[in-house]
């Protein structure tokens, strides 16, 4: 990832399909907050996805060609733009979308493979090949049962979001 023009701090959660990336994320996200971090995300789906509801002036404006659709009310505000490109952007085109947002850090779903630091979720009794034998972006992992390998950076418990929180706090401070 080139960082020339990336000042916010990304931490990618990785893990295979089914590990609980996003189980993780929802019970992390409430305790960021509470060490009043602002936080925000970038979820990578394998699929086209839809937003916004079928019947509703935004969907129905969405599918009759605008290319760019921005939704707001005093509550909240997104912006859906159609994509007609063949291959999907480096994640670094969506952080750099938070460029000038208030948030102190970025959380990113997905993207396993990409060059971003990373905690790599990891359940041994799903039999998936540790990912950071082959990732040196993987800065710690969380697991929910000891592991086999001999890892030499950070273990966490998967089950601990205390002690998840602990160590993305002390690696990421806010500024």
């Amino acid at each position: 990832m080139s960082n020339s023009k990336i000042t916010k701090p990304v931490l990618g959660i990785a893990a295979y399909s089914g590990v609980g990336k996003t189980t993780l994320l929802i019970n992390i996200i409430p305790l960021l907050k509470k060490e009043n971090y602002k936080i925000g995300i970038i979820k990578h789906a394998h699929h086209a996805f839809d937003v916004d509801q079928k019947g509703k002036d935004s969907y129905q404006l969405r599918k009759a060609g605008a290319s760019h659709m921005l939704i707001t009310s005093n509550q909240r505000w997104a912006l859906m733009v159609e994509n007609s490109i063949k291959k999907e952007p480096d994640v670094d085109v969506y952080i750099k979308k938070f460029e000038h947002e208030d948030v102190d850090l970025i959380l990113i779903e997905g993207f396993k493979t990409k060059n971003i630091p990373k905690i790599e979720l990891h359940r041994p009794s799903l039999g998936h090949p540790l990912l950071c034998a082959d990732d040196k972006n993987i800065i710690a992992i969380a697991s929910d049962s000891r592991l086999n390998e001999d890892i030499d950076i950070p273990i966490l418990d998967l089950n601990n979001y205390k002690m998840i929180i602990e160590y993305i706090t002390n690696k990421f401070p806010k500024k």
